[in-house]
């Protein structure tokens, strides 16, 4: 199925059939992998693994309201990054389970856990960390959530994500260091070889 139907199925159950939800809630939406999901291993492609769990934000921000509240200021919701351990194979044409819950948040990110499961086990499991953004940048949260009118505070951040945030902040920190330059011994498109 095209991914722009999905997204758009996909938001319109969340704004008219599915009920709200509060933020900390977990949300489960049923799917099957379609053969254009499917890469050479005749498993669902990593990638499309992680363009799901786009749908699933968009699920989520819409039941919490939080998107209606962002197309009312001019603001949009963006993933900022994620992890995920792949388990085993989400199998073609299969149906599956993908849960999702925003588990923790700080000034500028949202943390939402993700999990896909298929014939009883998980198949896949781990993190996206989400924002909102406006014309300036991120919006931070507090923010936001004024403007959606939950003043909660955030769970405590489990081991998993603490380290997620630290080598996140690492590889950032890597890459500012140094300007990109190619690796040693790496030819540039049309650079001559070494005669030696």
């Amino acid at each position: 199925m095209n991914l722009y139907l999905r997204l758009l199925v996909t938001w319109l159950l969340a704004r008219w059939w599915k009920p709200p939800i509060r933020l900390g809630d977990t949300i489960e939406m049923k799917m099957r992998v379609w053969p254009n999901d499917v890469d050479v291993n005749g498993h669902m492609n990593s990638g499309r693994t992680m363009t799901v769990t786009d749908l699933a934000m968009i699920e989520y921000v819409t039941r919490a309201g939080f998107l209606a509240v962002c197309l009312r200021n001019g603001w949009r919701p963006l993933m900022g990054g994620a992890i995920i351990s792949f388990r085993h194979s989400l199998l073609p044409l299969r149906r599956f389970t993908l849960r999702m819950t925003m588990t923790c948040w700080d000034d500028r990110w949202s943390y939402m856990h993700f999990e896909f499961l298929q014939g009883g086990r998980t198949t896949a499991a781990g993190y996206l960390k989400g924002a909102i953004v406006g014309r300036k940048g991120i919006v931070h949260n507090d923010e936001a959530r004024t403007a959606h009118g939950s003043e909660l505070v955030s769970p405590a951040f489990p081991a998993s994500v603490t380290a997620w945030v630290e080598a996140d902040r690492g590889v950032r920190q890597e890459v500012d260091r140094r300007p990109f330059a190619p690796a040693e011994g790496v030819l540039q498109r049309g650079a001559p070889e070494s005669s030696s």
